[in-house]
Parts: structure tokens; C-alpha cells; sequence
């Protein structure tokens, strides 16, 4: 199964993609992780445009073929990035499941992305200006909504849990 978190940064979906692959022992896939290693690389010149993104898409196509469980980890605004993981999804003959996480309270979410504290070295989090400017698409499809302003990561960990295990 690959499941697809998408959300602004800040909004709390990398805690709850980790913790969510933590207790499930599943494959954990980072954009943000893979787009740091490959600015820092010489292989690789600015911008990258999407690069991450097909990087993160091949290293989870290869991970389900094993059978295993993705959770991958991206912002994953654009109508585009989502058909693409979901593609992945056909080619490896798995499900799918897609989170949006949000904030609705747009006070802690901005106090969130500048209190952010880096866990990525040399990685440089967008500012709260970047984070509000970014293109956004609607969803066209079934997805799961996670309010992180209203709901802990425990709980947030536990509702998805709830789904998979329904399916």
C-alpha cells in the first residue's frame, strides 16, 4: 500500500507521516530529505524542479514490488504530483491512500512554520510568506482530511490506522 501525505509546510505532516510509518514499519519517503541531498550533490544543478519528486516515486514504486508499505511524505499541492504517485500505485498493482493535512487555525500555523526547527541539515524551511504564496489545486478525488490545529498526532496516527485497517 503507499500512502500519500500532502500539506503546507508547517502543518504537522512529516510528524505524523513518521509516526505513522514508526508503528506500522513502513517504508518512510521524504521530498524534503531527497531534495537536500540532491542540491548539496554536484550531479545535480538549481533549480530542481522536479527531481525530488521522481527520485521519492522510484524509490517507492521499488519498495512496493517488495511488498511493502510507503508512507510517503511531500507537499504535494499540484493536481500533477498526486496523479504521479498515484501512478505508482497502478504500475506495483497496490492501493492507495491519501491524507491532506491542514491547519485550520491560520495563527498556529504560521507560528508553527516559524518556530520550525530544522531536522534536515543545511535544509532551509520556506518562510511563512513562501509557505502562503505556494500554487495550490483543489483535490478531484476521494483523499482523507487531517485538521492538525484539532487533533494531536496521536490521534491523527490513530484515525489513519483505523482506515487501513478497514481496508
Amino acid at each position: 500500500m503507499l500512502i500519500i501525505f500532502a500539506g503546507l509546510p508547517g502543518v504537522g505532516k512529516t510528524t505524523i507521516a513518521r509516526e505513522l510509518a514508526r508503528q506500522i514499519g513502513g517504508v518512510y519517503v521524504r521530498i524534503d530529505s531527497i531534495e537536500q541531498a540532491l542540491g548539496e550533490s554536484s550531479a545535480v544543478s538549481m533549480p530542481l524542479n522536479d527531481a525530488g519528486y521522481r527520485v521519492g516515486y522510484a524509490v517507492a514504486e521499488d519498495n512496493l514490488r517488495l511488498g511493502r508499505t510507503v508512507v510517503a511524505d511531500s507537499v504535494n499541492l499540484l493536481s500533477v504530483t498526486r496523479e504521479a504517485w498515484g501512478r505508482r500505485c497502478e504500475k506495483g498493482g497496490v492501493d492507495a491512500i491519501e491524507v491532506g493535512a491542514w491547519c485550520s487555525d491560520p495563527n498556529e500555523h504560521r507560528r508553527r512554520v516559524e518556530a520550525r526547527v530544522r531536522d534536515i541539515p543545511g535544509f532551509r524551511p520556506p518562510t511563512w510568506e513562501e509557505v502562503v504564496s505556494r500554487e495550490y489545486h483543489p483535490w478531484t478525488h476521494e483523499h482523507i482530511m487531517i485538521d492538525t490545529a484539532a487533533c494531536s498526532v496521536e490521534k491523527s496516527v490513530s484515525t489513519i490506522r483505523g482506515i487501513l485497517q478497514n481496508r
